[in-house]
């Protein structure tokens, strides 16, 4: 049976791969890291992003039983697995394109494209609304009928490769570079230069792009600009989600927001960043018992409990980033009241057949080391400004 919590350890694999290549870039390549937008990155989609994720999936499996004409569940199972391959990317090509296209759909994307500096955290870097404006572009896979267990499973994997096509590691892919999308490829879309604005929209493979005329290769005397030309000046996830559609309103254009100095190490936003990812992997992770066995209906209420702390934690650690303290205050609450939460709630119920005793206790633990760090700096910044 497919389910997100099938899903916690690539998660946890693509969060070490982050901070692996983040130490290389650094160590070996003295690329200088900026940990406040690698910080948002990992922080920008989160659990609204999981949650609208498993509403596509609801969606899809709904059109799937009352609407389908059921044609390509009745092709042999090879021929299933081969459309859905093509078929996904071909529909990732259009959803793409239109989503640069069109400015309603581009307040959307376009925080993918805001991040400025190529690495696989920019992979995860997404709107947290990005799964709903996607699904009117795959749903035409459910009407024809491929099962959902493919979809899904298709869909994971054509995501692998565009996460894999965002780090900055790898140079050049050999072969490859004809036939997929690779990261060399995949670097010239996210170019704000003139020459690169709306190029290169293939997902895994690189022939859509050729039969649609939106081919570009990077060319040797123009060397990749990223990120967009009016980028929202803040790092908190509440704005960067919300500006854009406030703006496309005619409304938020005076709104005051933006970064100020650097109160907290870029050590801390690397630790931050760390710490809520670890807990969105938990959530993942457990999201099926829900549903399940030990969490009855009448305590659903916990799992938008959880939601909602880390959407707050998104907002809190993106403020503190952007040098709020009041930001750090708020996150430091938060940690608190995960854990509690985690060994009262989820606790009580997984230490009866010992399920998650451990993995409750070592993340409660590192929430508590890290909520130590966070009220130490408040209190060390609070020393300084009195020393003044």
């Amino acid at each position: 049976m497919i389910t997100t919590g099938n899903l916690a350890i690539p998660l946890l694999l693509m969060l070490l791969a982050c901070y692996m290549e983040l130490f290389a870039l650094q160590r070996w390549r003295g690329i200088v890291i900026v940990w406040r937008d690698t910080v948002f990155n990992l922080n920008s989609g989160h659990v609204i992003l999981w949650v609208c994720r498993g509403f596509e999936v609801i969606g899809y499996a709904w059109v799937l039983q009352h609407v389908s004409v059921h044609w390509v569940s009745q092709l042999p199972l090879v021929a299933q697995w081969l459309f859905g391959c093509l078929a996904w990317d071909f529909c990732f090509y259009w959803m793409h394109r239109l989503h640069h296209k069109f400015s309603f759909l581009w307040s959307i994307h376009g925080i993918h494209h805001e991040g400025e500096h190529f690495n696989l955290s920019l992979g995860i870097r997404n709107s947290w609304y990005s799964s709903l404006s996607n699904f009117p572009f795959i749903v035409g896979l459910a009407v024809l009928g491929l099962p959902v267990e493919i979809f899904v499973v298709v869909s994971s994997m054509h995501y692998t490769v565009q996460f894999y096509n965002h780090n900055g590691w790898v140079k050049r892919s050999g072969f490859l570079e004809r036939l997929m999308v690779t990261p060399a490829y995949h670097r010239v879309h996210h170019g704000m230069n003139a020459v690169y604005v709306d190029k290169n929209f293939g997902g895994t493979f690189q022939f859509w792009d050729f039969l649609f005329g939106t081919h570009q290769y990077e060319l040797p005397n123009e060397p990749i600009r990223y990120g967009v030309t009016q980028p929202t000046p803040s790092n908190n996830p509440f704005w960067v989600n919300t500006l854009p559609f406030l703006k496309g309103l005619g409304i938020g254009h005076s709104l005051q927001i933006g970064r100020i100095e650097d109160k907290f190490p870029s050590g801390w936003m690397a630790r931050a960043g760390f710490v809520l990812f670890l807990v969105v992997v938990f959530y993942v992770w457990i999201e099926p018992a829900w549903l399940l066995d030990w969490m009855d209906v009448s305590r659903y209420w916990a799992r938008w409990v959880f939601v909602a702390l880390i959407t707050a934690g998104t907002i809190a650690v993106g403020a503190a980033t952007d040098g709020r303290r009041w930001g750090m205050w708020l996150w430091l609450l938060i940690m608190a009241a995960l854990v509690w939460f985690l060994i009262t709630v989820i606790g009580s119920n997984g230490f009866e057949n010992g399920r998650y005793i451990g993995v409750v206790f070592a993340l409660s633990l590192l929430l508590f080391i890290h909520a130590l760090e966070c009220l130490y700096l408040l209190l060390s910044l609070n020393l300084r400004k009195g020393e003044r």
